[in-house]
Formats: C-alpha cells, structure tokens, sequence
C-alpha cells in the first residue's frame, strides 16, 4: 500500500499563497472586468472593419470636386492680378484695368449741372465761389514776365526764414486723404483746389468776407463730381474758369464755371493717374493712363490726336518745361523718369531725350520754372535734381519717403524760382531743399497736427504756399 507523501514547508507555503490570492481576486472582481473588456475589443475591431468596407466602396464611388486651397499670388510666384479696383486706392496701387465695377449714376452721366455736384448744406449757395473764380477768369492771371517763369526775377526769397503759417490758414477742407492740390492762377486771389481719395473736389477762398459781402461763409466748398480718386487737377492760366480734373474712373472732367457744368471731357476704360494742359495750348490735354500710355487730348476736335506708350507702368506725373513747352517729362512707377521731345515722338516709337533711373517707384518729375533743372521724387527714399544744360549730371538727396499706406506719397515741388524745392516730412513739417547745398531746412509750426504730403505753389503770389494732409486738412503758408 502506498505511503501518503507529505508536503515540505515550502509547498504548504506557496498552496496558502495562491489561495490567498485567489480569494483576494474573487474579492475585487477581475474576471469580470476582464471579460467586459474582451467584449469591447471585440465589437470595436467588427466597427473599424465596417469603416474599412465603406472606405473600399467609396473609392469606387464618382470622384468628387477637389478641395480648392486659396493661395496669394506672391506665395505661387505670379505676378500681381490688376483686375479690379484697389481695396484701398493710393497713388502707388497696383494699376486696375477692366473688368470694372459697376458704375456710378455721376460716372454715368455725361453733364452734371454744379448744383447737383454740390455738398454744401441745403441752405448754402456756392454763388460766391462761382462769382470769385469769374472774377480770376476776367482779370487774368497777371503773372510777372509771363506764365511759368521765374516770378522772383532779381528779387531774393528765402522760404527758410521768410515763410509763416498761420491759425486761420489752417481748414479742414474735404473728409479723407487728398491726392492733389492747385491753386487758382490769380494774383488777386487766393483759391485752393484739392481732389481727395471718395472723388470730391474742394475749394477754398482763403480771402472770403474780405468786401465780398460774405462774411457768414467759411470759403470752404465741395463738390463731388467722380466716383473714385481724384488723381490730378489742372488750371490753365489763360482759362482760369476752365478747371479740369482726372480720376481713377477713367473720367476727365471739364468744370466750365461759365456754364455752372460738370462735363466729360474725356472718357477711358482705364484708370488716369495724371493730367496736364499743354502750356500752349489751353485745348490740348495730356493723360497719362492705365499702364504706362499716354494720349494727347484735343478739346476742339473732340478726340485724341495721339497715343503712346511711355513706361512700362502707371504714369504718375506729366509736365511741361516752362520755357520750351516741346520739353515733356513724365515719372512712372516702373522706376524711371524721361524727359521727351514732343517734335520728335512717333505714335509707336518714342525716344526718349533723357532717362532718370531710381531703385523703386518714381513718383513725380517736375521742371524748375525757368527749365533748367527737373526735380524727381521716389520712394527710393532719393530726390533726384538734373540740370537740363548737362544731362548726365545728376544729384541725389537722400530724403525719407516711406510714407505707408494710408498717406499720399510725397512729391517735391519747386518754390518761385530755381533755388529750393518742398516736400513734407514725417515730422508733421515741410523739408525745404537747396539745389545749391543740397542741405535740408524742416519748416516746423504748432499748427501743423497733420503730415503734408502734397503741395503747390501759388504761381502768382511769392511765398504762398499749399499742402494737404491725410485727413482733408490744408494748410496755407505766406510771406511773413
């Protein structure tokens, strides 16, 4: 008969540990919790394959429209798209072409009578603006040796000690920022005109209730006879009742004070970005438009004689030289300024007699008024000066120019005779260069709460000088 085996220490031992354990986990209930989990791997793994069955069966499916990603064109390395008007229109957006929007009722009509143009109050009459530049118109200009020359003559101006800016000459003239200003050519008037960014043209009297019986008016007059930026504005001096002014509509509009009219005088399915009368010719308009083209414009025949293409890019500024209107300059933002001969331009292949090349985007080139030298502006941070007797001799200032996006980009302008130029700084001033230093003087004033960036000078009063802000200020300065 078999002994029974007895179990050593150790065996006892580990017996009651497993029992032990075993009791513990009945306890805290294990299997169960295990057996839950199994379920749920199990219907998880039957979910997935039912995704992976319709995945198959979608790509049998038609294929669908794929997602479109907008991206810039500057990120896909294409050039800029000049379809459309700008979001917000500067002197240096990119250049908008057809298809345009949809047309105003004034860009639409043909004639608008001055009162329908006007903004005044209801109860307000522009009879004495109208009544003031008839005046002008019949009095003439009365320039000093004749229009466009040295008005100083032997006379000695500094502007750096001899100009002042006073309270009342300060005015808020049109809402939103102003592209450009001019002054009525009367030496017995003081009238500002300016064309802002919305498509008004501001006047003011800076004489007003002065023996005009008007002492309730402010001077101040708006009208609104475009849809878009006023680009330029010209005033013949031998037609001051004549006032023309070019827009980013494609219109140039004739204010016939006379016929108290807003007429087309010209009409583009391009955006004009500048406009000048030919000095000898109060009939013969030039606008430079669209992308780098340049027409001459016969008021009398009603059609343009001529076209070219200048540039490459929009055409910022035409001038005439005072002593030989058949000297043409022109500044573009593809980077250059040319001077020209109108004798000797053909209809597809001008040559140009001079080229003034900046780095960046010129804005302006305008000749001294005895047409010696020919000032330019880029954004170069550079203002070029070339003397006409040598071509190839030309210096370059150094000046600021970075004027952002929501200020009119700065133009430097001649003063009365060859000696000094003006542009605005950032410094809420106005830099004045020598031509003969080359050095800057800021003419600073406390009244100056605003950064002038476009100016003129009265071509008959010494001293008298405009500049326009952002805002719609103008601020006026004279002869001390």
């Amino acid at each position: 008969m078999a002994t029974k085996k007895t179990l050593t220490d150790y065996e006892s031992q580990r017996l009651e540990n497993i029992r032990r354990n075993g009791e513990m986990i009945a306890s805290l209930m294990l299997h169960s919790k295990a057996s839950e989990f199994s379920d749920f791997f199990k219907r998880s793994s039957s979910k997935s394959t039912k995704y992976t069955h319709k995945i198959k069966k979608q790509k049998n499916s038609p294929p669908r429209s794929p997602l479109v990603i907008r991206r810039s064109l500057r990120t896909r390395g294409l050039p800029p798209n000049h379809s459309g008007y700008p979001s917000t229109p500067t002197d240096s957006s990119p250049i908008p072409l057809s298809p345009k929007p949809e047309l105003s009722p004034a860009r639409k009509r043909e004639q608008i009578h001055i009162n329908d143009a006007f903004l005044g109050e209801i109860a307000a009459s522009d009879r004495p603006l109208i009544d003031v530049i008839l005046a002008a118109a019949a009095a003439g200009a009365d320039v000093d040796g004749g229009s466009g020359s040295n008005l100083l003559g032997d006379y000695k101006f500094d502007p750096r000690s001899s100009m002042v800016l006073k309270p009342e000459n300060v005015g808020k003239v049109l809402p939103e920022r102003i592209l450009s200003v001019q002054f009525l050519p009367s030496a017995n008037r003081t009238v500002v005109v300016v064309g802002n960014k919305l498509g008004n043209v501001g006047f003011w009297n800076l004489d007003f209730g002065m023996g005009d019986g008007n002492e309730d008016e402010s001077g101040i007059y708006v009208y609104a006879p475009h849809s878009a930026p006023v680009s330029g504005i010209s005033v013949h001096p031998a037609s001051v009742s004549k006032i023309f002014t070019g827009s980013y509509d494609g219109l140039v509009r004739k204010m016939d004070v006379e016929k108290e009219t807003f007429n087309v005088t010209y009409s583009s399915e391009n955006c004009i970005y500048s406009i000048c009368q030919w000095p000898c010719d109060i009939d013969s308009l030039y606008i430079g438009e669209g992308s780098g083209a340049l027409k001459h414009w016969d008021e009398r025949a009603g059609k343009a004689s001529s076209k070219w293409g200048l540039h490459e890019d929009r055409i910022n500024s035409v001038d005439f030289s005072p002593e030989n209107c058949y000297l043409m300059a022109t500044s573009s933002t593809d980077g250059t300024a040319c001077i020209w001969d109108l004798r000797r331009m053909k209809n597809h292949q001008p040559e140009q007699l001079n080229v003034v090349r900046h780095k960046r985007a010129v804005h302006s080139a305008y000749f001294s008024p005895t047409g010696n030298y020919l000032a330019t502006t880029s954004i170069d941070d550079t203002v070029g000066i070339i003397s006409l007797s040598h071509l190839n001799d030309i210096s370059m200032v150094h000046h600021y120019n970075q004027t952002g996006r929501w200020l009119s980009s700065f133009r430097a302008i001649w003063g009365w005779d060859d000696s000094f130029l003006f542009l605005g700084n950032m410094r809420r001033a106005v830099d004045v260069i020598s031509i003969t230093s080359k050095t800057r003087t800021a003419l600073s004033s406390p009244e100056m709460t605003s950064i002038p960036c476009r100016f003129a000078s009265h071509p008959c009063q010494i001293g008298t000088l405009a500049g326009a802000a952002a805002g719609g200020k103008v601020f006026v300065w004279t002869k001390s």
